[in-house]
């Protein structure tokens, strides 16, 4: 009874007071060895930097293209940036749903495709780590909330009541997507929409939105913003049908955080800098479709190999630092056989584009179930 009361006593002192100190409970002992391991956020950043570089460019050469076309061609001609279909992955799914019909990857859209399978394979390989290691939206969601922690001084949590149905918002829109994509609709019809104007200009459309955005899409965006300062990842955790999916596919990742329950001193820290609220101080295994392998947690923790990667189901330890490399090198490999395949660039000739744009207003430009 003595060394269980000293044992309790012992694991609430800070952890600095137990490194190279060993204590004594009823059923183990052992040495606080310190965490020297250095940390991965740095990199992380990089590569969120770096994506959102690109996206950047990849926005500035499409923006060079439609002004090229608006002109009939009177200025400096930028060639399409196939990048750009990464941000349309309805159209891609659809791409998806089609080759998997008819083994044919459709000649509209096809960089999209190849995107969305990157994106798809590096969340069943090492978790849903591309919203935390590349999303440019992940980026500046979780930039919006780090501002907002500066301002309240703490991390401000959604309320439970409000959290579980909130989350459940992005799978709802998922399940949409999903049902009519597989299963309302056949593959003349799927087929139909991936030939249809309005696909082959999605693109186009999306920078029409946003180049001449309506009064209430901009206060809609306005509230999103203001809410990802109050609750970090607004967006992301209640909104996002993508992340959503990728946060499934992630359950399927052998990768899964370890915490070895014998060497650590309850701290709390991984738990604390958690942007997802996920208990990790608390689990064995971190399983939960809304952890995005920061490895934030990791990184905190102040014990050596208490909290780690582990490849299930063996005994395999991954070490954080080949995180980077799968999400960068998966992403560059699948996105590269796009490439070398002749399948990145679309089929759409140039003078069909000038035929485009002198249409685009009108009706058979619409979304084929919706309006202008």
């Amino acid at each position: 009874m003595r060394n269980e009361i000293i044992h309790n006593q012992t694991k609430q002192k800070t952890y600095t007071e137990l490194f190279d100190k060993s204590y004594t409970s009823s059923e183990t002992r052992l040495k606080i060895i310190k965490n020297n391991e250095k940390p991965v956020q740095n990199v992380r950043l990089l590569i969120q930097i770096l994506s959102v570089l690109l996206s950047i460019w990849i926005g500035i050469e499409f923006f060079l293209f439609i002004k090229f076309l608006e002109s009939g061609g009177n200025t400096i001609y930028i060639d399409r940036p196939p990048g750009v279909e990464g941000y349309l992955p309805i159209s891609s799914l659809m791409s998806l749903r089609y080759f998997i019909a008819t083994g044919e990857i459709h000649w509209a859209q096809p960089a999209g495709l190849f995107i969305f399978l990157a994106i798809v394979m590096i969340s069943l390989t090492i978790g849903k780590s591309f919203c935390s290691w590349g999303c440019p939206i992940g980026f500046l969601s979780e930039n919006l909330g780090a501002f907002g922690e500066k301002i309240f001084k703490r991390k401000i949590k959604m309320p439970r009541l409000l959290d579980i149905p909130l989350r459940s918002l992005k799978y709802i829109l998922l399940g949409f997507f999903l049902y009519v994509i597989f299963l309302a609709m056949d593959i003349i019809s799927l087929r139909n929409f991936l030939d249809s104007p309005y696909n082959q200009v999605a693109d186009i459309k999306m920078y029409y939105f946003f180049a001449r955005i309506s009064r209430f899409s901009l206060t809609v965006i306005i509230v999103l913003a203001f809410l990802s300062v109050i609750f970090k990842n607004f967006w992301c955790r209640y909104l996002c049908p993508y992340g959503a999916l990728l946060g499934l596919a992630g359950l399927l990742s052998p990768v899964k955080i370890k915490r070895e329950i014998s060497s650590c001193i309850d701290c709390n820290k991984c738990s604390k800098v958690c942007p997802n609220f996920i208990d990790v101080a608390k689990k064995k295994y971190v399983i939960s479709d809304e952890c995005t392998s920061c490895l934030n947690c990791i990184d905190a923790c102040p014990v050596k190999d208490t909290l780690y990667l582990k490849v299930l189901p063996s005994s395999k330890i991954l070490n954080k630092k080949y995180v980077a490399i799968l999400v960068v090198g998966i992403f560059m490999f699948i996105t590269g056989i796009g490439m070398i395949s002749g399948n990145w660039k679309n089929k759409i000739k140039l003078e069909d584009y000038f035929y485009h744009m002198e249409r685009i207003e009108t009706s058979e430009y619409s979304h084929p179930t919706g309006t202008n």
